[in-house]
C-alpha cells in the first residue's frame, strides 16, 4: 500500500498591522475589520477591507474610536469608507497655520425671498426655508479666509426609498452646517485631509450617531485588540503594501 508522506501544511497566520493614532497604537488585520468593524450588514470583500486598512494606517485613524467607518449596505453595491468631523477639526487645530473658523445656515425668507447667512443652526421654521450651509477657515497669513457654502438640496441624506433619513428630518441645520465646515476645512488643509469623507458628504449612508459601537461576543464594547498576538490570528489576507498607499494617497506614511 502506498504511504503518503506529504506533510499537511499548517494554516499561515495572518499578519497584524502596527501603527499610532493619537499617542496610541492601533493593532488591525482583515478578520478584526470584518468581525468589529463594518456597518451597515453588508458582506465587505477583500479589497475594501485592505482599502479601509490602508486608510487607517496611512491616515492615523483609530476605528475604535469612530474615527474612520467601514459601511456597505447589501453586496452588490460597493462599500463607502468614511470618517467622523471631529476629525477634521483635530487635524485643523494641530495645524500651526489654522486661526479658527465660523460656520452657519443659509436661510430663504418666505415673505421677502431675501436670501441671507446666520452663524450657527437657529433658523425660525414657521418664517424661513433652510437652503444651505456656510463655513469660513482662516489660516494665518492669508487675507482672505477659505469660503465654502453648500446647499440643502444636494446634501440631503436620503434613504433608499427617497425619503429624508432621521437625523438630516430631525436635525437639517446641524447637518448642512457640518458639511459646509468639512469642505471649507479640506480646502484649507489638502495635504492633511484631501483623502478623506465625512459620512455627511455621503447622502446615500444612514448617519453614525445611528451605527452601534462595535461589540465583542458577549455583548461588550470592542476594545483596541493591543493585546492580541498576531499567531491567534489565522490567515485570510496580506497586509497593505507602501505602493497600494502611495496610489491612495499620494505619499508615505
Amino acid at each position: 500500500m502506498a504511504v503518503n508522506n506529504s506533510i499537511a501544511k499548517k494554516p499561515q497566520k495572518e499578519s497584524i498591522t502596527e501603527y499610532m493614532s493619537n499617542g496610541e497604537k492601533v493593532k488591525l488585520s482583515p478578520q478584526i475589520i470584518r468581525k468589529y468593524l463594518v456597518s451597515g450588514g453588508g458582506n465587505v470583500d477583500d479589497e475594501e477591507v485592505m482599502l479601509f486598512l490602508t486608510l487607517c494606517k496611512f491616515q492615523h485613524l483609530n476605528p475604535f474610536l469612530r474615527e474612520a467607518y467601514l459601511i456597505k449596505y447589501g453586496d452588490k453595491s460597493p462599500a463607502t469608507m468614511v470618517v467622523g468631523k471631529d476629525v477634521f477639526l483635530k487635524r485643523a487645530r494641530h495645524n500651526t497655520e489654522f486661526d479658527g473658523f465660523e460656520a452657519g445656515v443659509i436661510l430663504r425668507d418666505r415673505e421677502s425671498g431675501i436670501i441671507h447667512q446666520e452663524q450657527g443652526t437657529f433658523f425660525d421654521g414657521d418664517s424661513e426655508d433652510l437652503i444651505g450651509g456656510w463655513a469660513r477657515v482662516y489660516i494665518k497669513g492669508y487675507r482672505v479666509p477659505f469660503f465654502a457654502s453648500v446647499s440643502m438640496e444636494e446634501y440631503i441624506g436620503k434613504k433608499k426609498d427617497g425619503t429624508v433619513n432621521a437625523q438630516w428630518a430631525s436635525k437639517p441645520a446641524t447637518m448642512i452646517r457640518k458639511v459646509a465646515l468639512v469642505q471649507a476645512l479640506k480646502e484649507a488643509f489638502p495635504d492633511d485631509l484631501g483623502a478623506l469623507y465625512a459620512a455627511e458628504e455621503m447622502g446615500n449612508i444612514e448617519p453614525l450617531d445611528e451605527i452601534p459601537i462595535p461589540v465583542t461576543d458577549d455583548g461588550k464594547p470592542a476594545e483596541m485588540p493591543t493585546a492580541q498576538k498576531p499567531a491567534e490570528i489565522p490567515q485570510t489576507a496580506g497586509q497593505p503594501t507602501d505602493d497600494v498607499a502611495n496610489a491612495l494617497f499620494g505619499g508615505e506614511e
